[in-house]
């Protein structure tokens, strides 16, 4: 647990807590789970056998510094009790803030009050659900698609990579050269979308890639510009 870096931290590993840490698994995320409730972590132990764990109260900051908070990418606040989740993130933001933190939230009247005390971003399940629905029925076929992406035993998904501020430049044909394992669709720069990109466009640093790739196609891409990979 000592040697994680770079890693995420899953606070409660329920019904949604335990696809969020399957989804990190799938595409090759170092993380850790926190719950309190041994009987989740055993479940989820049944799929993963070998998951890192603490069995306590997410919370409390002793807590999130053995679950190495100070190293973490980011942390997932969903346990099923919104004002959990608010402790949870306004202790996390405080012992790191330079950490993503990602909040569930039910109830409406909690929603500005996670945000308040740091979350970057704040997920409804309701909301999630009924755009789901309505995308059913106007946008069948691109269901159908990302559903299919999502079941590919490749882990194939749409990724982003962040291009480190120090990064020099490189033209596009160089630093993202046509492969198997990916497929270029947009860049962000200076607050703008570039989708489908000349080969000649420049990448510099503070630029967003957005592809659909594999994991490992998505790993080779963090090598390249010099993101820092944890060990395991």
């Amino acid at each position: 647990m000592s040697e994680l870096k770079h890693h995420y931290i899953v606070c409660g590993i329920g019904r949604v807590g335990s696809n969020v840490a399957h989804e990190l698994a799938l595409t090759g995320r170092q993380y850790i789970v926190v719950d309190t409730n041994q009987e989740h972590i055993n479940d989820y132990r049944e799929r993963y056998s070998d998951i890192t764990y603490l069995h306590g109260d997410a919370s409390e900051d002793e807590l999130l510094e053995q679950a190495g908070i100070k190293r973490a990418a980011g942390v997932f606040a969903v346990t099923g009790d919104d004002a959990k989740n608010l402790v949870i993130t306004l202790s996390a933001k405080q012992l790191n803030p330079a950490a993503r933190i990602v909040a569930r939230c039910h109830e409406v009247n909690y929603i500005e009050k996670i945000r308040r005390v740091g979350a970057d971003a704040i997920v409804s399940p309701d909301f999630t659900g009924g755009m789901r629905i309505a995308s059913s029925m106007i946008r069948p076929q691109v269901v159908s698609f990302l559903d299919e992406m999502l079941r590919t035993d490749r882990g194939l998904r749409v990724e982003e990579v962040d291009i480190p501020q120090q990064f020099a430049g490189e033209s596009l044909a160089r630093l993202v050269p046509k492969s198997r394992d990916y497929v270029l669709m947009a860049v962000r720069s200076n607050g703008e979308w570039i989708f489908n990109p000349e080969d000649d466009f420049t990448v510099t640093g503070g630029n967003t890639l957005v592809l659909m790739t594999t994991p490992a196609g998505r790993i080779d891409l963090e090598k390249r510009v010099g993101i820092h990979q944890g060990t395991n």
